[in-house]
């Protein structure tokens, strides 16, 4: 019984013309290929937090690559430009249960300057380059929704550290702008 109906299902089939090419395949005009920019936050994670127009206006740098990673409590997202390494900035949102004088005592590293206005509390900072990267520049901030966040700037390993502690002071003003409770 199957073997006869599976006969008639082909004879359907076949009959129809399915399986079989009719008339002359579809063309596709020519012309250049269309470049869509894909905004920051369609990477998911904490690049749901990050806009390029943002960050361009802020450190005057244009991204426009982003990749996201999540693990447990922990969302990052890494954004650069398409045609070089360096800059990067990195943003990473924790969920976190310590309150200010915990994140003062064990997270605000030594040297570090402290942030007014900026979550309860938050500092920011300047790290030296190494053999792989330039400098660094870094604001770290314990958000008002018991979230740690912190913003990194990597430089290119020509800029000095100077060039990092200008960029920290615009990461501060790039960090009041992003809304930590929308994660």
């Amino acid at each position: 019984m199957h073997g006869r109906i599976w006969l008639a299902g082909m004879g359907v089939l076949l009959t129809t013309g399915c399986g079989a090419s009719q008339g002359d395949p579809v063309r596709l005009p020519a012309g250049e290929p269309v470049t869509v920019e894909v905004g920051a936050a369609s990477s998911g994670g904490a690049c749901r937090l990050l806009d390029f127009a943002v960050i361009e206006e802020h450190t005057e740098i244009r991204f426009d690559v982003a990749a996201a990673s999540e693990r447990g409590d922990t969302r990052t997202c890494v954004v650069r430009a398409t045609d070089t390494t360096w800059p990067e900035l990195t943003l990473t949102v924790t969920d976190t249960s310590i309150d200010v004088p915990t994140f003062t005592a064990d997270v605000l590293p030594d040297g570090a300057t402290k942030v007014s206005k900026l979550g309860q509390a938050a500092y920011r900072r300047t790290g030296a380059k190494t053999a792989k990267h330039g400098p660094t520049a870094e604001v770290g901030w314990l958000a008002a929704e018991d979230r740690l966040a912190m913003l990194r700037w990597t430089c290119p390993p020509a800029d000095d550290r100077a060039t990092a502690g200008a960029v920290a002071a615009r990461l501060v003003d790039l960090a009041r702008k992003l809304d930590t409770r929308s994660l």
